[in-house]
């Protein structure tokens, strides 16, 4: 976590969270989804804007963690904005070394593997579970093939229970009464 982080959450320590305002897609792209993005339905069909601000994306990943729930969230100062994820916590970059990277550049060491019933490959690590990127699925059927990853069949609705992670924290969160 930054310093700058720390030094807010120190100084501001009741900020009220944030959901549903940030998304990471299954090939590792964060979405800002405003209310209007939000009223049209979950993340998985209403993505909202694409973040291409390299500097933004940087602080994003450096401040990326989850609470003792299993939300991931970004801390942006002393807010915490939660995270709406598409297909799992992390997405793995598979070099043609099979080293593992996840999408905030994370080198990791997979232990196992499971392969979904829509074909997905996803690796756990010491740091959670995380959907092979598209892109690297070829490479990845290369460890595979070779035996350094022997998939596991699993239903893809298993995953969060069996892995400690919440999909949509926004989801999650008790529904407020209406006012009178």
């Amino acid at each position: 976590m930054d310093d700058i982080v720390r030094q807010a959450l120190a100084k501001w320590p009741n900020v009220p969270h944030c959901y549903g305002w940030l998304g990471l897609d299954a090939r590792g792209n964060w979405y800002m989804r405003d209310d209007r993005t939000q009223a049209l339905g979950p993340f998985a069909s209403a993505k909202g804007s694409l973040l291409r601000h390299d500097k933004l994306i940087e602080f994003i990943h450096r401040n990326y963690d989850h609470d003792e729930q299993g939300q991931w969230f970004f801390q942006n100062g002393p807010q915490r904005v939660y995270v709406e994820l598409e297909a799992a916590p992390w997405i793995w970059r598979v070099g043609d070394d099979f080293s593992v990277r996840s999408h905030t550049g994370l080198a990791v060491e997979p232990g196992t593997c499971l392969l979904d019933e829509d074909g997905k490959l996803y690796l756990a690590a010491p740091i959670g579970l995380g959907l092979v990127h598209t892109q690297d699925v070829g490479v990845a059927a290369g460890a595979v093939e070779e035996g350094r990853w022997v998939p596991q069949n699993v239903r893809a609705a298993d995953l969060p229970a069996r892995f400690g992670h919440v999909m949509s924290p926004a989801a999650a969160q008790p529904v407020k009464p209406a006012s009178v």
